[in-house]
């Protein structure tokens, strides 16, 4: 083995190596908008169902609500923000084809290590603001959730309180249904302060 082909490995090395980082990096990018759909996805099917339980409640815990729903809100405008961002750069770009036809492997090599080189930090740029948006986002609707979560807990027992006791009979004999009657008007009459 010469040093020539010594040389080569380490370049191919290095250019192959970078390729996955970019490959790596797209995928990524790609796997967080997917997430993010998810996110939007699950946030507008949790609105309605939030809003519907909330219907004619308490006029406090309706004002309440609408702190759930700006966040809720503002996650969604920031998940979109993501699927705004700019397209990744992929390195080799099919427009250099033909000017690397007249360079030699080695120098085809350095140009590819170079471009990788070169995406990858254009692409960092892209990915962190992303990042920074998706987590910003996944904060809000976390946060959302439990506040959303609590003021339905809150309804559920302020509904339980107001709710009047029913009795209900179980038995319909007459027998049963006379003595019942009459016990209650008993009670009624009992209750009743006498005239004077």
């Amino acid at each position: 083995m010469n040093i020539l082909e010594e040389d080569l490995r380490n370049y191919e090395f290095l250019a192959l190596n970078s390729k996955e980082i970019i490959e790596k990096q797209v995928d990524s990018y790609r796997q967080q908008h997917s997430y993010a759909a998810t996110i939007i996805g699950f946030t507008v099917l949790f609105i309605p169902f939030f809003l519907n339980s909330l219907d004619g409640t308490n006029q406090i815990l309706q004002w309440i609500s609408i702190l759930p729903i700006v966040l809720f809100i503002s996650s969604i405008l920031l998940m979109l923000s993501i699927f705004r961002g700019k397209p990744l750069d992929q390195a080799f770009s099919v427009k250099k084809y033909q000017e690397l036809l007249v360079k030699t492997y080695k120098e085809t090599l350095v140009f590819e290590i170079e471009a990788n080189k070169s995406s990858y930090s254009k692409n960092e740029l892209i990915t962190i603001k992303g990042n920074n948006r998706y987590m910003q986002g996944v904060a809000l609707t976390t946060m959302a959730i439990l506040i959303a979560i609590i003021l339905l807990v809150v309804n559920t027992f302020i509904a339980i309180e107001k709710s009047p006791t029913k009795i209900h009979i179980v038995s319909t004999s007459k027998s049963q249904i006379s003595i019942l009657t009459n016990i209650s008007l008993q009670l009624v009459f009992a209750n009743v302060p006498a005239e004077k």
